[in-house]
This record gives structure tokens, C-alpha cells and sequence, in this order.
């Protein structure tokens, strides 16, 4: 594996390390990025999700002209001038089973060094160190759509945001009745462990039924601080809403899904105007999902549900007698990019039998550009390997990271231009293995 050729930082900038030291000046930064209505001081106080290991700055350095040089030497002032980070999710699901991930984040540069290229060297060095840490894919949530295309990654998933009125009609399910249910504030100490595993069990095997079809990009909080991070709970961001809240839903004493939410009332001449907003929705069967939602539908005081990145094939979409009144919306959610295409392609399954050459294009990261051969079975052990063979279907690596979890048809992208079919029946194959039996989706943002 070869290292891409680094782009070059404009004069007088340096890439460096961060460290818990430098947390204030990487705050600073990041509400100049994106701006804040919380006080930095407050920000401060607050823990971290970062991996300070994986933590880097773009440190400007310049003569202050002001100061007053007592040996004729006009002194350097360093300043922190952009940031990023990223998450080790070494257990990332895929379509049928985990590769090593990176999770690009905490992307951000002071306006007053944007346009210089710093971003592209940031990314640079982003995609080498996870090359280097053997992690084969880069996934994120793009504050800006636009951005991030230009550096090769696709949008891969989607989630979807609902508006549910209170009693909405929802359809029957066996077994639903047969659950317990707890109602609480939301407590680390208490239900760390329960969200923890039900999260697993349920992007392992979504609607229990025993398939091993798995839910790829529902990625689990692995390191310490994104647990710290996930269950902090400071006022200063609940908008006006109350504090965490979670229900849990039990059959025969064994926990079978949990939701977290919070609420917020309005008084008004007409009566009380309350909205739920959800966090987590999780279920491990379609009994425990319907106990949830009944729950989450008929609370006090309140006219609406707000679910918030739900998959798009959620439960709910289906349980609904009247899905029109929900008001559904769909949004991005993961952006993926592949840095090593045989790793990443040999490293998921495939939902049929495919051998299909792909001509991949990537200016980014020459080493990913050329044909490579594609064999898999249905659900089956995969290969990819490099090929002087002709290509069957020729697209840019953008594209491959969009159909990499499965929830975009390469089939979909040929419509728009952006897949090519050389070979005549070779587009419709591919584009069903590709496809995976359950909507890709990751449940937070990072």
C-alpha cells in the first residue's frame, strides 16, 4: 500500500497533535466553525467525546506585530486556526458483518483561515493515519452536504424524521400486551448497561428473527468518552426541554426495548401542547416495538411525537394505521468513504451472487483507482482483487461509498449518469448484491 501524496499547508501552517491542554482552545475553534448559543466557559466544564490520540489542529503561526520587540525580534504567536478528530469503531457493522471504521468528526476551521486549502490537508491527513491504522473506510455525518463529496465520500444512508399526533391508531401485534413497562429518568449508572447491549443486540439482529441479516452502519459507542459524552446530560443544551427521560419495555423480566425522550408542554388558552422528542427507539422484536411506540404515543399532556433518525424501515412506518399523518420527512445520515477497496469490498457480504469487475476512479487515493474483480456468494464469503480484465461497470469512488452499506442502488445511480454498464446485464446483477434486506442506519450522530 502506498501513502497518497500529502496536500501542503499554505505558509506559516502546521499540523500538530491535541491534547487535553489544548481542550479550551479546540472549543474556541469549534464555535467559530459552528456557532453556539452556550458560553464557551460553560463548554469547557462539559466532558469531551473525543479520542485525544485521534485528535489533531492546524496551528497557525505568525509575528504579532504589536508587541514591542525588547531585542529587536518581533516575536511568533501560535494560534489553533482548524481542528478534526475521529472515533475508532472498530466494530462498524457492514452488510453481514464489522470492518474497522473511522469516524471522521469535530471538523472545523476559523473563519478567518478558510479558503486556503486547509481543509483538504486536514482530510489528507485523515484518510493517511486511517490507512495507516488499517481501518479500510471513513464514515461521518456532514454538517454541510456539499462539502464532503469533493473528497470522495457518498451518501449511504438515510433516516427519517416524523411528526406522530398523540393516539395515533397503530396496528396489533402479538405479544405486545404481554410486556411491563418502566418509565424513568435517564441514569448511566442505572441503564448504561441495559442501552448498551439492547443497542447490540438490536443493530444485530434487527426484528429478532434470527436471520443473522444485521443493520449495517447502526455503530455502537466504543470508547469510554462517547459513553461519558452520550449519557452528560447539562441543561444549557435541552432547549427548553425537560431532562432525559427513558421507557423500558420487559417481557417475562427481560428487557426487550428501550426509547429515551424528553418532553416539553406549552400552556395555551385551548389546553396543554406537549411534544415528545425521542432519542433512541430500540427494539429487539416487533412485539417489544409495538409495546414501545404505544407507550410513546399516549403520554399526558402532549400532542405530538417527534422520533428523531429513525431507520426508514423502522417499525413504525409499518405499525402506523394512518402513516399519512405523521408527516414524514427523510434526511442524510451517513456519509461513507471507501479508503482500501478490496478490504472494504472482500470485507461485507453480498445479498446475491455477483462476479462483476469494477473500473473504480479516486484522484484522492490513487492506490484505490483500477479495475478490480468482485466474487461473492449470496450472504457468502466475498473476494476483490485488482484485474487486468475488462470492467463491467466503471463509477468514482464517491459512488461505491454510497452502495457500500447498502441502502443506494447502483442501479439507481446509473439512472443519474453516475454508473456506467460496459457489459449488458451486468447492472442489475450487481445492483442486487449490493443491496442489502434491511435499511442501513446509524441511531446518534458523531
Amino acid at each position: 500500500m502506498t501513502t497518497p501524496s500529502r496536500r501542503p499547508l499554505p505558509a506559516g501552517y502546521r499540523i500538530a497533535p491535541l491534547t487535553e491542554a489544548d481542550k479550551r482552545a479546540l472549543l474556541d475553534v469549534d464555535t467559530w466553525a459552528f456557532p453556539s448559543e452556550v458560553d464557551l466557559d460553560e463548554q469547557v466544564e462539559l466532558p469531551l467525546p473525543l479520542t485525544w490520540s485521534r485528535t489533531f489542529g492546524v496551528v497557525s503561526e505568525h509575528q504579532d506585530a504589536d508587541a514591542v520587540p525588547l531585542d529587536g525580534a518581533v516575536p511568533t504567536v501560535s494560534e489553533l486556526a482548524a481542528m478534526h478528530s475521529s472515533y475508532p469503531f472498530s466494530q462498524f457493522p457492514v452488510p453481514g458483518g464489522t470492518l474497522p471504521v473511522s469516524g471522521l468528526t469535530w471538523v472545523g476551521v476559523h473563519p478567518q483561515h478558510r479558503r486556503r486549502g486547509i481543509l483538504s490537508a486536514m482530510i489528507d491527513v485523515h484518510f493517511e493515519q486511517a490507512r495507516a491504522a488499517g481501518e479500510p473506510v471513513s464514515a461521518l455525518f456532514a454538517a454541510e452536504a456539499p462539502i464532503y463529496g469533493r473528497f470522495g465520500y457518498g451518501q449511504a444512508a438515510q433516516d427519517l424524521r416524523l411528526t406522530i399526533p398523540r393516539g395515533a391508531a397503530l396496528r396489533d401485534v402479538a405479544g405486545a400486551d404481554e410486556h411491563t413497562v418502566r418509565i424513568e429518568k435517564a441514569d448511566r449508572a442505572r441503564h448504561g448497561e441495559l442501552v448498551d447491549t439492547l443497542h447490540r443486540a438490536a443493530g444485530a439482529d434487527p426484528g429478532g428473527h434470527g436471520t443473522g441479516i444485521n443493520r449495517p452502519g447502526w455503530v455502537t459507542r466504543e470508547t469510554p468518552e462517547l459513553q461519558e459524552s452520550w449519557w452528560s446530560d447539562p441543561a444549557v443544551f435541552r432547549r427548553g426541554r425537560e431532562s432525559e427521560r427513558i421507557v423500558v419495555v420487559e417481557r417475562d423480566g427481560e428487557p426487550r426495548g428501550y426509547a429515551t425522550f424528553r418532553r416539553k408542554v406549552a400552556w395555551e388558552t385551548t389546553g396543554p401542547r406537549g411534544t415528545v422528542s425521542t432519542g433512541e427507539v430500540v427494539a429487539l422484536d416487533a412485539a417489544a416495538a409495538r409495546a414501545l411506540w404505544g407507550v410513546l404515543t399516549d403520554l399526558d399532556l402532549t400532542t405530538e411525537i417527534e422520533p428523531f433518525m429513525i431507520p426508514v424501515d423502522d417499525a413504525i412506518t409499518h405499525l402506523l394505521v394512518n402513516p399519512r399523518a405523521a408527516a414524514g420527512r427523510v434526511a442524510d445520515n451517513l456519509w461513507v468513504r471507501v479508503l482500501d477497496v478490496p478490504v472494504a469490498l472482500a470485507g461485507r457480504r453480498y445479498a446475491g451472487d455477483v462476479d462483476v469487475v469494477l473500473h473504480v476512479s479516486d484522484e484522492r487515493v490513487p492506490d484505490n483507482s483500477g479495475h478490480w474483480r468482485l466474487r461473492a456468494t449470496a450472504f457468502g464469503e466475498a473476494t476483490c482483487e485488482r484485474t487486468d480484465d475488462p470492467a463491467d461497470l466503471s463509477l468514482d469512488v464517491r459512488e461505491l461509498g454510497s452502495v457500500f452499506l447498502g441502502g443506494v442502488s447502483l442501479a439507481a445511480l446509473a439512472t443519474a449518469g453516475l454508473v456506467t454498464e460496459h457489459r449488458p446485464g451486468t447492472l442489475g446483477a450487481a445492483a442486487a448484491a449490493f443491496g442489502w434486506p434491511v435499511a442501513p442506519v446509524s441511531s446518534w450522530v458523531f
